[in-house]
């Protein structure tokens, strides 16, 4: 049984407000997520962005790269942020309008500890870790990312026009949300390998020396990536038709930066963050939108 309880009270102001304010941080962080997430249909796009919404504001926490920002209080800001989060779980209500936002969305879609906690345990592991090994990459990476693709999926499938079999096309789907979101989180990584390496002082790749990245390095980080992608492709044409067109645009703006990072030389990435052109993400999306199954 969930340890969260659901909410009978009507639509408020202050839940339409704090909805709002989820909209406005995605828009001002992602526009790649932002454009992908405008072909959402309702109530799926409020309720994704209100997702992706508060992991921006965890990711602000432990990255805004302020000297001054000391390691002790972002620990207590990451802090008070989870048990905000739980607390809203567990009563529908948060002073935070962005944890409000997500709670709303939580308590009605059926996101759970299950995913919430290991979020969150990946976020304070930046706080400390350096350096990766694979068994720390791939608990971070399940954390930060591919349990942000299980919480969306959560949302996807319980719009109105999602199977009755939720459960079960739950942990049919399950896989591929999961290899979708470790896909994009790794392509973060190879895109602001200099940023991480030099400002935040962060190598999540393990056994990678950032110093001596090369194109062999590249490619073997790419060959990875581009497994995942194609796992999670296979599940696209599955997913019920209020989110297929966005997840379809999301899945080849990032097929699309990989292939620009391929081309890239490893000295390229070193020394630029290599981007999809807005021209390029809008042509994409008008093909995620005649594309395929609509």
């Amino acid at each position: 049984m969930s340890m969260f309880v659901g909410r009978g009270t009507p639509r408020s102001l202050y839940d339409v407000v704090s909805e709002a304010s989820s909209a406005v941080v995605i828009r001002e962080y992602s526009s790649s997520f932002g454009l992908a997430s405008r072909l959402l249909a309702e109530p799926v796009r409020t309720q994704v962005r209100n997702v992706y919404a508060l992991v921006r504001v965890a990711d602000e926490i432990v990255d805004n790269p302020d000297p001054t920002l000391a390691r002790e209080a972002r620990a207590t800001m990451l802090d008070w942020l989870e048990d905000d989060v739980r607390h809203a779980l567990r009563t529908g209500y948060s002073g935070n309008l962005v944890v409000h936002a997500f709670a709303r969305t939580a308590i009605a879609v059926g996101i759970e500890d299950d995913v919430v906690a290991p979020f969150f345990s990946s976020m304070r592991t930046d706080l400390d870790t350096t350096r990766h090994t694979p068994e720390s990459f791939e608990r971070y990476v399940y954390g930060s990312a591919e349990v942000v693709g299980l919480m969306c999926l959560r949302a996807f499938l319980a719009a109105p026009d999602a199977p009755p079999d939720r459960g079960h096309q739950y942990d049919r789907l399950a896989p591929g949300a999961r290899r979708l979101g470790a896909a994009f989180q790794k392509l973060n990584f190879v895109r602001d390998l200099s940023d991480d390496h030099d400002v935040l002082r962060r190598d999540y790749f393990p056994g990678l020396d950032v110093e001596a990245f090369c194109d062999r390095d590249r490619d073997l980080i790419l060959d990875d990536i581009d497994a995942d992608l194609r796992a999670a492709a296979a599940v696209v044409p599955d997913l019920p038709p209020s989110s297929r067109r966005a997840v379809r645009a999301a899945h080849a703006t990032f097929a699309e930066l990989a292939t620009r990072l391929r081309a890239a030389s490893a000295d390229e990435i070193r020394r630029t963050r290599v981007r999809v052109p807005t021209a390029v993400k809008l042509r994409l999306a008008v093909g995620a939108i005649h594309g395929g199954r609509s």
